[in-house]
C-alpha cells in the first residue's frame, strides 16, 4: 500500500488540508495518508525544510512526500518531483530540499510540466496530487516532468566560519512547539571545526559553554528532589536531528518561559560559536646538571 505524506503551511482552520485529502481518495481509495505537519508559519521555506529532512526517513523507502508551501507556480517558482534516499519529493523548487540534497544527492529531478493539462488555482491539490497519485501508482518521474540537475538552495542555509576557523556563525531556522530554537549548526559541522578545543555559544547576551547529550543532564540527580531547582535553566543540546539546539529545561511559555520568549530569540537570530585555542602550559626552565652545580 502507497503512502503519501502531507506538509504544509495550509493550518487546522479552512478547507485546503482536508480537500487535498479528499482529492487522493478519490484517485486511491485505498492509499494511507500521512499529515506530518499542517502548521508550518505561512511561506517559511526554513521551517519546511527543517521538518520535512527530520521525517521523511522514518517512513519506509518509496513513500512519497507532498510538500505545500509557497506552491504557486511563476517564472521564479516552478515545480518539482525528485528521487531522492528511495523517497520521492513533491514541492515548489524553492529551496526547501536544499537541506536534504545538501546531504544525500538525488537520484532524479523534473520540472514538472503537466500544468498545460490542468487548470488551477490551487496546485497542492490539482498538480502535487496527480503527480503523487501517478508515482503510487508506478508511474516514471519522466512521464510528468522534464529532466534537471540542480535545484535551487536557501540562502544562509550553511553556517559561516572565518578563515581562522576560531569561529562558527550560525543562524536560528526553527522553534519548536516547546520554545527551543534550532540553529543550522549541526553536529558534524560543530565539531569539524571545534577539533577539541573549549568554546563559547552567544545567542544575544546569553553564554553557554557546554553542549549536553540530552535535556535532564542539566539536573543533579544526587540531590533531593525537592532541592533542585532546574525548570526554566537554559542549556544547549544537539538536538534528535542532530542540530544545535538552545532550550530551557521543561519549558512552558505558560509557566517556565521558553528559550524563545526567556532568551528574546526569534527566527533568523544569529548564533555565534566562538572557539578557545588551548594554552600551553610553559615550564620555568631547569639548570643544566653540571659538576659545577652539583658541587654548590
Amino acid at each position: 500500500m502507497a503512502i503519501i505524506t502531507l506538509t504544509t503551511d495550509f493550518g487546522e482552520k479552512d478547507h485546503f488540508a482536508g480537500a487535498t485529502k479528499g482529492a487522493i481518495y478519490s484517485e486511491l481509495p485505498n492509499v494511507k495518508i500521512v499529515d506530518i505537519s499542517h502548521s508550518v508559519s505561512p511561506f517559511n521555506i526554513p521551517e519546511a525544510a527543517y521538518i520535512i529532512q527530520n521525517a521523511y526517513s522514518s517512513f519506509p523507502k518509496g513513500t512519497i512526500h507532498i510538500i505545500g508551501i509557497d506552491s504557486e507556480i511563476n517564472p521564479d517558482n516552478k515545480h518539482v518531483a525528485l528521487k531522492l534516499d528511495d523517497h520521492f519529493f513533491i514541492c515548489a523548487n524553492n529551496g526547501i530540499l536544499s537541506m536534504i540534497c545538501s546531504e544525500i544527492a538525488p537520484e532524479k529531478i523534473v520540472e514538472i510540466n503537466i500544468h498545460d493539462k490542468i487548470q488551477t488555482s490551487f496546485p497542492v491539490l490539482d498538480v502535487f496530487v496527480k503527480v503523487a497519485c501517478h508515482i503510487a501508482r508506478g508511474g516514471t518521474l519522466e512521464v510528468i516532468g522534464k529532466p534537471i540537475t540542480d535545484i535551487k538552495p536557501i540562502k544562509n542555509i550553511v553556517p559561516y566560519v572565518n578563515d581562522d576557523k576560531n569561529q562558527i556563525i550560525g543562524s536560528i531556522i526553527y522553534i519548536d512547539n516547546y520554545g527551543n530554537v534550532i540553529t543550522n549548526i549541526k553536529r558534524t559541522f560543530f565539531e569539524g571545526i571545534q577539533k577539541g578545543r573549549e568554546f563559547e555559544i552567544s545567542a544575544r547576551n546569553h553564554k553557554f559553554k557546554k553542549v549536553h547529550n540530552k535535556y535532564s543532564d542539566i539536573v543533579n540527580f544526587d540531590i533531593p528532589e525537592d532541592k533542585r531547582h532546574d525548570e526554566g535553566r537554559g542549556l544547549v543540546v544537539f538536538n534528535s536531528g542532530n542540530f544545535l539546539e538552545i532550550a530551557v529545561y521543561k519549558s512552558n511559555s505558560q509557566t517556565v518561559g521558553s528559550a524563545s520568549t526567556l532568551m528574546g530569540l526569534k527566527l533568523m537570530d544569529t548564533v555565534s560559536v566562538n572557539f578557545i585555542k588551548k594554552s600551553v602550559e610553559i615550564f620555568p626552565e631547569r639548570p643544566l646538571k653540571t659538576e659545577l652545580n652539583e658541587n654548590i
